[in-house]
């Protein structure tokens, strides 16, 4: 029983091409190149069979909705929500960036840095917490979700709304880490997938993509940082494909493995690396070399330090092998990872801390313009990502990493500025909208 939420932020708005805020007025219109996104958008969703259309009601959203419905065959009404709406910014609507930094220079820090903390007044003076009240918004819309939908068969629900709700609702299903609002971004007509299921009493959530843009002709968002990171995981090996327990054991790229790399490579050839790391284990080097088979010249540094988890006595065996052995210890290594440590190898604090130290030496050593490959491996680009987004290494079965799946980290000299998840997981160039690439164990 799941439920699968792919969240649609709406095409490009009048306000957005004229760089003007938006929050909650409804003077902002669909533009023809947004109603052509929506239009794009709809085709590539169209294989999804969709139950349920959720959109706000804000004319933007709503013609995206209307725009995107007409490519699927099934006749279904769309719900228009109120905890969809987007944020409110009262008198700052209709400004540009400029005459808010001009005018509101102290408040405009806050909402830069600490949006979370703004407070704003309304026509009648009253102040209020602007991305506070979007939160609740947020809890709404989920509690409204689940009651309806947790209990029922594989459910697919699209949501169409706006950058702050959207990124509000994806915060919050990650349990709503410290200043994760300016950690990630979503652009017009961008594709977001999370994956909710019960556990328990309550529910789990795993984020499956995040900003994907691939169906509008573009292959990954505009750089916003001062240099960039492409987090990659390696290509599929025969034990990935097995469900066998790899860990350390140099387990080599098969056939499909290479192919994901030189899919990577095609679907990267335009961005001019002039940086490369790599796990020093084989399947990521391999992938790293096939990524970069037009850059010759660039040596891959490889690091010790992001080799995968050690699941010592573990390694070389399936699922079903270590369930009849240690059936308590593989439990809670799923449900609650970081309270394990594996036979004769290793627990998830381990990894995160010596895969975060290596990544913080890559991100200190990153020059203006750099661009950065790096290929490691699932639990590794989990807790690197779980670490980015402020959230602890126990909820790294929170992030889905594909076999080839591209995660794209922008980075700013700002030390006031924290990196920015610009993309999470992009695995269109090896199938469809959905992640198919080999689960596998780690």
């Amino acid at each position: 029983m799941a439920i699968r939420l792919v969240l649609v932020r709406h095409g490009l708005s009048s306000f957005n091409a004229k760089g003007l805020i938006q929050g909650r007025t409804d003077d902002s219109l669909l533009t023809d190149e947004g109603y052509e996104q929506a239009r794009k958008a709809g085709k590539a969703l169209s294989k999804i069979k969709f139950d349920k259309i959720y959109s706000s009601p804000l004319v933007r959203a709503a013609e995206t909705a209307k725009t995107i419905k007409k490519n699927f065959n099934k006749e279904q009404n769309i719900v228009f929500d109120d905890n969809l709406l987007e944020v409110d910014l009262s008198e700052w609507s209709g400004l540009k960036i400029d005459e808010i930094k001009k005018n509101f220079p102290e408040i405009y820090s806050i909402w830069k840095n600490d949006p979370e903390n703004l407070i704003l007044k309304r026509n009648d003076n009253k102040t209020y917490k602007p991305i506070q009240e979007l939160f609740f918004q947020a809890t709404n819309f989920v509690e409204d979700i689940l009651k309806i939908y947790l209990d029922k068969d594989d459910v697919n629900i699209l949501v169409v709304g706006h950058n702050a709700i959207l990124r509000c609702l994806i915060l919050l299903l990650l349990g709503k880490p410290k200043q994760g609002f300016r950690k990630i971004r979503l652009e017009n007509a961008s594709f977001s997938i999370l994956n909710i299921s019960r556990k328990d009493n309550s529910f789990k959530t795993q984020i499956e993509c995040l900003n994907q843009t691939s169906h509008l002709n573009k292959n990954i968002p505009n750089k916003i940082g001062d240099s960039r990171i492409f987090l990659i995981r390696h290509g599929e090996t025969n034990w990935n494909k097995e469900g066998r327990f790899q860990g350390q054991i140099d387990i080599p790229l098969n056939e499909k493995g290479k192919d994901q790399a030189r899919k990577t490579f095609e679907y990267l050839k335009n961005i001019s690396f002039n940086k490369a790391f790599s796990s020093s284990m084989h399947r990521p080097y391999e992938t790293a070399q096939i990524i970069l088979q037009n850059s010759q010249n660039l040596k891959i540094e490889r690091i010790d330090s992001l080799v995968e988890i050690s699941h010592g006595l573990w390694e070389g065996k399936l699922e079903v092998e270590i369930r009849e052995q240690w059936p308590a210890l593989l439990k809670k290594w799923h449900d609650k990872p970081e309270e394990v440590i594996m036979p004769e190898g290793e627990s998830i604090k381990d990894v995160s801390e010596r895969s975060v130290d290596a990544f913080n030496k890559i991100c200190a050593s990153q020059k203006d313009n750099d661009l950065s490959l790096l290929v490691a491996h699932d639990a590794v680009n989990k807790t690197l990502i779980c670490n980015i987004l402020g959230i602890n290494y126990s909820n790294i079965w929170m992030i889905k990493q594909g076999n080839g799946g591209i995660t794209i980290i922008d980075l700013f000299n700002d030390p006031n500025k924290p990196p920015v998840i610009s993309a999470l997981n992009i695995t269109t160039h090896l199938g469809g909208i959905i992640d198919s690439t080999a689960s596998g164990a780690l």
